[in-house]
């Protein structure tokens, strides 16, 4: 009946709440926060709404959706709020925020935990970086970019980007130029070894778990409201979280002491 689907969504939708003001724990080493964008009634018109997800990686290695925030705009200040919540829930530390580019966000982080490094996703910066390119010289771009992500240390990035630009910067001067305004956030993984640059250097963590709400949303055309919306998005990260939980990201057994020793002040905290 209608007041039966009525009772079991309330009951949903407390449990959701409940969950999203949740402990959290202490620190979190590795930290990613991307956004997928559904279909939302708002005011009697139909919107796209971006809805952020931020996902953590525990001590132990293990994946944990953080909570997730719908339909405020990019600023410092927002961004400044949801990271706020988040260490009144007990976060006291984060040693690395892999982020999207999300307008203000990078500002927020510094405010609230200045000693986290930023790696903004590599994915997305080749994404933007393609977007205007010529069809004929796509593969080209990309080839060219590729020797820049894919060199052995920040100093052969550098050189390789100043040869990208020697050959499309005329061409193409948006490219250079966007690389090397975030090339702080661009290049933090080249300090590590290989198996934490494969980690940080994307958001792709949370992209699959962004394609896992798009396929179970895209029946439903649009959310009559905010709250349907959450709801949906809580019982499918949920789903996602019980896989998850079987299992520790690979190889953290190798990551774990390389963030120990480059984080030792922070984590010698934790070390038991």
């Amino acid at each position: 009946s209608t007041q039966t689907i009525s009772n079991i969504t309330e009951k949903v939708i407390e449990k959701a709440k409940e969950w999203q003001i949740r402990p959290l724990e202490k620190i979190y080493p590795i930290i990613f926060m991307d956004a997928t964008v559904l279909k939302i009634r708002v005011d009697r018109v139909v919107k796209n709404i971006a809805c952020y997800i931020m996902l953590g990686v525990t001590l132990e290695g293990k994946k944990e959706i953080i909570g997730i925030w719908i339909g405020e705009n990019e600023t410092s200040k927002y961004w400044l709020t949801v990271l706020n919540d988040i260490k009144k829930r007990g976060v006291d530390d984060v040693l690395i925020f892999a982020i999207d580019g999300l307008n203000g966000f990078s500002e927020a982080i510094s405010a609230v935990y200045p000693k986290a490094e930023i790696q903004r996703c590599i994915v997305h910066q080749i994404r933007n970086s393609l977007k205007f390119v010529s069809w004929k010289d796509r593969k080209g771009v990309a080839k060219d970019l590729k020797a820049v992500y894919t060199a052995l240390d920040e100093e052969s990035a550098q050189l390789s980007l100043t040869d990208f630009n020697d050959i499309w910067g005329k061409k193409y001067p948006n490219i250079t130029a966007s690389w090397q305004t975030h090339w702080a956030e661009l290049s933090t993984f080249f300090k590590y070894p290989e198996t934490v640059r494969k980690l940080i250097y994307t958001t792709n963590p949370i992209e699959s778990l962004n394609a896992t709400i798009k396929r179970k949303t895209k029946s439903k055309g649009s959310f009559p409201t905010q709250a349907s919306a959450f709801k949906v998005m809580y019982l499918s990260t949920q789903e996602q979280q019980e896989k998850w939980n079987a299992n520790s990201i690979r190889s953290w057994y190798e990551i774990y002491p390389q963030l120990s020793i480059f984080f030792s002040e922070i984590m010698s905290k934790y070390t038991k």
